[in-house]
């Protein structure tokens, strides 16, 4: 077990190791099983982050020409859905002829001295869509864990004088379930998880995984060739993307609370515009230039609704009740009560509109739509409809693809 800790929320949490690290472990230890022809019941890896780590080795299988053997997933205390499951690795001996014809057919993945051939097999996923970091056809095997798997492969190749071919399958034999629960169905992965970690080690509850999911998510839809993107923070947004606005949720990236980052994201991605669609309880953060809608970063929904109601003109008894609300549903019920609600939301456009316009910096053109589930739209920014009305006019080509690579 890994003893490192972070503190989050003022809890002491204990950190893991990713799909990666058991990738590139198992790939080691079976590699010096086979080369050494001795069983091997530990390995010792290197993570990019600079930890070292010795983990136990399991369900080892060996026979002459090939050796498998699995490494159990730790994410300490992440929530993540992937602790516990088994990656496995499967060295064999390899013509180096076959290793050269691997290679030429991805001319863009670089070749390595040691003719290591890494490949994905059960429950480890296939890549159908353009803009990822790996090509369509090869297994979602990212670059940070591809390189640890060769290196550690390598390493044993070099300790045991070997200088032969070796084809590595890396595969996780509940892959394909587990994959349900994860944003590889959006990315186009098809087949089973992803091989993950650019650190090689889990940090509990971090932001930066998310936010590496959004950067993917958006270079796949400009890889597909969309100009103008969608973006919705939450359930409620995509629900009202495909029951309202009947957009295909494929369509959509679902930004979480990450709204600043995801600006950022589409500015650098080479889009030309961003349209954010999502529900008052998340937007009208915005409005203080909140930009990640997280309760625990910030709230200050009332003092934007209470601060937009002054401006409009409303009595004082409105504004009085307002503070008080503990949910934007009640604030609405006040504000359409009183004949305010169009004239604040007017207010609250505004002040949105003008935090996008400075978060972007002119780079894009952006816009916003805010509803509620019981008013449906509540209001839009100047760009709204022309927005929405070119990511209408886009037809989404879903590619077809090979779910499986052949030399």
């Amino acid at each position: 077990m890994l003893e490192r800790y972070v503190y989050k929320n003022q809890q002491k949490m204990r950190c893991g190791y990713t799909t990666g690290t058991c990738a590139c472990a198992a790939a080691k230890a079976a590699a010096q099983m086979l080369l050494s022809g001795r069983k091997t019941d530990k390995v010792k890896v290197m993570t990019p982050s600079g930890v070292s780590l010795l983990l136990d080795v399991e369900d080892i299988s060996m026979k002459d020409t090939q050796v498998s053997c699995a490494i159990r997933k730790d994410s300490g205390d992440d929530p993540d859905v992937t602790n516990g499951i088994y990656v496995y690795a499967k060295v064999s001996y390899a013509e180096v002829s076959y290793a050269e014809a691997y290679y030429d057919k991805r001319q863009n993945e670089q070749k390595n001295d040691k003719r290591i051939i890494v490949d994905g097999g059960k429950g480890v996923g296939r890549i159908t869509k353009k803009g990822l970091s790996r090509p369509v056809g090869a297994a979602a095997i990212n670059p940070v864990p591809l390189k640890m798997i060769e290196a550690g492969v390598m390493e044993a190749a070099e300790d045991y004088c070997y200088d032969g071919g070796l084809l590595v399958v890396i595969s996780v034999p509940d892959g394909e379930e587990i994959a349900k629960k994860t944003f590889n169905p959006n990315l186009g992965i098809t087949g089973g998880i992803s091989i993950l970690g650019t650190t090689g080690i889990v940090e509990p509850m971090s932001e930066q995984a998310l936010i590496d999911t959004i950067r993917t998510e958006v270079s796949m839809h400009v890889a597909e060739g969309e100009k103008m993107l969608l973006a919705a923070p939450g359930n409620y947004g995509q629900d009202f993307l495909l029951n309202t606005l009947n957009i295909e949720l494929k369509r959509s990236i679902k930004c979480s609370n990450y709204i600043g980052d995801t600006i950022d994201i589409v500015c650098a991605s080479g889009a030309e515009g961003m349209l954010l669609v999502g529900h008052i309880g998340k937007l009208v953060k915005l409005g203080a230039g909140i930009m990640n809608t997280h309760s625990r970063i910030a709230d200050g929904r009332m003092e934007v609704l209470t601060t937009c109601a002054v401006q409009a003109g409303a009595k004082p008894d409105v504004l009085r009740q307002l503070p008080g609300c503990v949910t934007t549903d009640a604030a609405l019920e006040i504000l359409k009560k009183s004949d305010m609600l169009e004239a604040v939301m007017e207010q609250l456009m505004i002040r949105i509109e003008n935090v996008l316009e400075r978060r972007s910096a002119g780079s894009i053109k952006i816009a916003a739509i805010v509803f509620s589930n019981e008013y449906g739209i509540l209001g839009k920014t100047k760009l709204a409809d022309e927005l929405l009305e070119k990511i209408k006019a886009v037809s989404y080509t879903h590619l077809t693809l090979p779910t499986k690579l052949e030399v």
